[in-house]
Order: structure tokens, then sequence, then C-alpha cells
């Protein structure tokens, strides 16, 4: 299982909001965005600008980029535009008409003041792995307020506000083969509610790091631990009753692997010299080993991203 070209977008606009990026243009498929400076130096490895500007004290320049996270449905758009109303492609951008019979070629980086370089975002890109250690390496935590949907309610009424934890966790199915897959869960700390797929509850709300004016939060019923308790124990239960025939092939295979093994050595383990035969004995041992935690399935899950969402609750949509 991947993430879908959505479930992309979803993950890395989430990063863009906390830190505060500009968005410049936005569609299905992609967004074009003024980086925060937080995000600059977190993403564009600048290091030796980022510290001549604090330094110095000059005005700080940011890059901004488009990310695509759905190339083929972006281009289409981009060949229809250009068919309709035939322009030269902009610095740093695919010739559409070229990617549609030869693929896409690499982009060379396009970094000057004011250029928008195009990077193209899916699940397993370079990109999409450095939001992921930006987050963690910050804290791995997001502190999101949706903000209201009529900014002219009556200032003497206190909106209710909901709190909810987030997190999105990454399960791996690991043998001599190995799978992944992501699932982005959310609970209620008041009702204690459980959502199995977050990113479409979040969907259609605009939510910000800025606190919004006159609200209030109901009072939790659980802690954040207790609250990501229930959700890994959520999780576990629903990944108890996956089929793990895969697992089982992987005994076979093991069982089939350490036979080769103990066939090849069999001989060798013979040796009349003590010290030729004790570093055999080793080499056996470790080869044996290495098979051992090679074929053996396993099952681990990780958090790769968490926060705190604080959504209006006449607007939640979970009763």
């Amino acid at each position: 299982m991947t993430m879908t070209p959505q479930e992309v977008q979803q993950h890395f606009m989430a990063y863009l909001e906390a830190t505060e990026c500009t968005v410049i243009e936005k569609s299905p498929e992609h967004v074009t965005v003024k980086l925060s400076p937080q995000a600059d130096k977190m993403l564009t490895n600048r290091p030796y600008y980022w510290g001549f500007v604090e330094r110095t004290g000059a005005p700080a320049e940011t890059l901004s980029f488009s990310f695509v996270f759905d190339p083929p449905k972006y281009d289409e758009r981009l060949l229809k535009q250009t068919e309709l109303s035939p322009t030269k492609p902009q610095a740093g951008a695919q010739d559409p008409l070229l990617s549609r019979y030869y693929g896409s070629a690499p982009i060379l980086p396009v970094i000057g003041p004011g250029r928008i370089q195009r990077e193209d975002i899916l699940y397993g890109s370079r990109r999409l792995a450095q939001i992921w250690d930006a987050s963690r390496e910050e804290g791995n935590y997001m502190f999101m307020f949706e903000q209201p949907a009529d900014p002219q309610r009556p200032k003497a009424r206190s909106a209710p506000y909901e709190q909810w934890l987030g997190i999105c966790f990454k399960a791996e199915f690991s043998c001599d083969l190995k799978r992944e897959e992501l699932h982005f869960l959310g609970i209620s700390l008041s009702r204690k509610t459980i959502v199995e797929n977050f990113p479409a509850h979040l969907d259609g709300r605009n939510l910000t790091p800025r606190l919004p004016e006159n609200v209030h939060v109901r009072p939790a019923a659980v802690t954040l631990s207790q609250a990501a308790s229930m959700l890994e124990d959520h999780l576990i239960n629903k990944l108890s009753k996956l089929d793990y025939s895969w697992a089982e092939q992987a005994k076979v295979r093991l069982a089939e692997e350490l036979a080769i093994v103990d066939s090849y050595y069999q001989d060798l383990l013979n040796e009349p010299d003590e010290e030729k035969k004790s570093a055999i004995q080793q080499q056996y041992q470790s080869r044996r080993s290495e098979m051992e935690w090679q074929y053996s399935p396993k099952v681990s899950l990780s958090a790769i991203t968490c926060g705190m969402y604080h959504l209006c609750s006449s607007s939640n949509g979970v009763s």
C-alpha cells in the first residue's frame, strides 16, 4: 500500500501550513509556495546563505517552489492550456508536450530570487522524506486551529473547540520482502471518538497555527499519553486481522535457506584442525543468523508525524 497523490498533498500541505509558507497558487494537482524562513532553512540546504543573513541582518530572500503531487494530471492540464494559448514555457518548467512523448526530464535547479522551481512530490520521493525528517527534527508535532467559517459571527459568543490528536503511523511488514502502509488516525480528547481516515476529516477546513479570537476549548477526558495509546491499540487490533500468509511463506523460505546453509557446512564442520574448525563454526553461525534476520517475518509500527488539531465543535461531523 502506498499513499495516493491526495494523501501526499495533505501531509505536505500540513507541514507548509504549520511553517507558515505563503501559498501563491494552488490546484488539486499542485501548490506553488514561497517558503517561510523556517521552511527554507530546513528544506533548501543553504547554511552559508542563512549564516550570512543572521550575521549581517540582511533581508532574507526565501525560495519559491511548485510542488506537483499528481504529475500526469498536472502536465495534462498544462498541455491543454498550452494548446489553447501557446506561450513559451517558464524557466524551470517541464514542456508538457515533450513530457507526453519522451517522459519527464530532470530539471536543473533554479534558485535565483523570484524563480520558481518545480518538484514532483510522490510517495517515496526524497522531498517527502525530507518533510517527515524536518517534522521529526522540529519536534514531530503540529499545533493547528480551525479558523471560523463565518468571520462575522457575534463576538459575544465564544465558539466551542474540540481537541483532536492526530498521528500518522507507518506499519512495516518485512522478511526477505518489504511492504509499508501509512495510517493517519485521529482521536477526540473529549469524546474518545477515533477516526481512521483523519485527513478526510480535516479536508475542507481552514487550518492555521494561529489561535482564533473568542474561542474556548472543551475539556479533555483523556491525557495525550492515553489518547496516543488508544490510537496505537486501535491500529494494532486492526493490523492483527490482516492476512499473514506472507509470514508463513517467509518461514518456509527461511527453512529452505537454512537447509542449504546446513548442507554446505556439514562436511566443513568435520575439519580435524581445531583452530580452522572454530573459524568455520563462527562463519556457519554468522551465516545462519544472517538468513534468520533476512527471512524471519517482522512487523514494526512507528509514528511519523503527529499533531494537536483544535476543530470547531459545530462542524466536526463526527458523533
